[in-house]
């Protein structure tokens, strides 16, 4: 099993899909951490993930103070750019691209996780605290910052505190950052349209309906004329499945 797939197993074992956003809210977990207010501005890449959302907001039916709190949360900036480069660093390291999909920051999951801290301020000082951890690690192991180092000083240090069972004492915060970073990353991820469509899942989708079975027409004595076939029941296209407008999507 290569890096990508050992990473995303773990990622996937510790959230069932029903449990990708609580895995997010550290209420859940003991711990608690409490956030703090940062004044970080907003690193590149969020202009897609941001337009996907406010079309999302458009069509979702929500009531106007969710939508008024969930923009203002957007407007909110609280990971630096340097902050804002770690993480995609890292949440390419735990997903990254293959012939299957694309990457973790293809499908915006360092703004996902910019939005999420915002949601839940818990993740705030875990999250800070964790990037400021490793980049302390690196600059006492090579002399420089975490996206500094190359790519085999990064991928040392992440297999040092990516597998609980087998971390040191000494890194054991590192440790319990990272495992924080690789949930969030799943979840973002697999709840992009890149991820979903990464694992094949289609959701609850409708073939395209060839009309009423033959036998419960038969039960109320009716049939369809030739013109209801024609316009309205084509059973060619039985096992077709339906396609969404665009604006659906």
């Amino acid at each position: 099993m290569d890096r990508r797939e050992s990473l995303k197993s773990i990622a996937l074992g510790t959230l069932s899909a029903g449990l990708l956003l609580e895995a997010c809210n550290p209420k859940s977990k003991k711990g608690e951490a409490s956030g703090e207010n940062g004044n970080g501005e907003n690193g590149s890449g969020a202009d897609a993930w941001a337009g996907d959302f406010e079309k999302w907001e458009e069509d979702s039916g929500r009531q106007a103070f969710e939508v008024a709190r969930d923009k203002r949360l957007m407007e909110e900036k609280f990971f630096n750019d340097h902050e804002m480069k770690t993480i995609g660093v890292l949440a390419d390291i735990i997903i990254p691209a293959d012939d299957h999909s694309g990457s973790a920051t293809d499908a915006g999951v360092p703004d996902f996780i910019e939005f999420i801290v915002k949601d839940m301020p818990d993740h705030k000082t875990p999250m800070r605290g964790g990037l400021r951890w490793l980049d302390v690690e690196c600059l006492n192991r090579y002399d420089k910052v975490f996206t500094d180092c190359n790519q085999q000083q990064q991928l040392a240090v992440v297999d040092d505190i990516a597998y609980p069972a087998d971390v040191k004492p000494e890194l054991q915060q590192g440790a319990s950052f990272f495992t924080l970073m690789r949930n969030l990353t799943a979840s973002g991820f697999y709840s992009s349209k890149i991820g979903i469509k990464d694992i094949g899942y289609i959701g609850n989708t409708p073939t395209i309906w060839d009309g009423v079975p033959e036998d419960v027409q038969k039960q109320y004595n009716m049939v369809y004329t030739s013109k209801q076939l024609a316009e309205c029941v084509k059973k060619e296209d039985h096992t077709k499945m339906f396609e969404f407008p665009a604006s659906y999507q």
